[in-house]
């Protein structure tokens, strides 16, 4: 009788510890798959943030670009005239802008 109860207890201690290192596994799996979560979270959070960055400031393009504001319509002819100096080079567009400004100048004179 001694022997069984022997053998049980080492039996018991075995299974204990076999349980045991399942419940910590367990344990250490579920922490692994919290970690990956949060950090899964956190990318999409940041993926989630640069995407509205993103669409807002098209809406706000788009807006300003059918804006009719003085403001705005005055830079924009200041980005057409940098497309001028772009294509044309600065020599041609600075001519033709006294080019322009001596025909309204003539204007001006001639309808005095």
């Amino acid at each position: 009788m001694k022997t069984k109860d022997k053998s049980r207890k080492w039996m018991w201690w075995c299974l204990g510890i076999i349980g045991a290192m399942q419940l910590y596994f367990v344990r250490e799996l579920l922490a692994a798959f919290a970690l990956f979560a949060l950090g899964f979270g956190a990318i999409a959070l940041v993926i989630g943030v640069v995407y509205m960055l993103h669409t807002g400031w098209a809406v706000a393009v788009e807006r300003l670009a059918e804006s009719q504001h003085p403001v705005v319509a005055h830079a924009k002819r200041g980005v057409n005239s940098v497309e001028d100096f772009a294509r044309r080079g600065v020599a041609a567009a600075v001519t033709g802008t006294e080019e322009l400004a001596k025909r309204a100048l003539g204007r001006s004179a001639a309808a005095r």
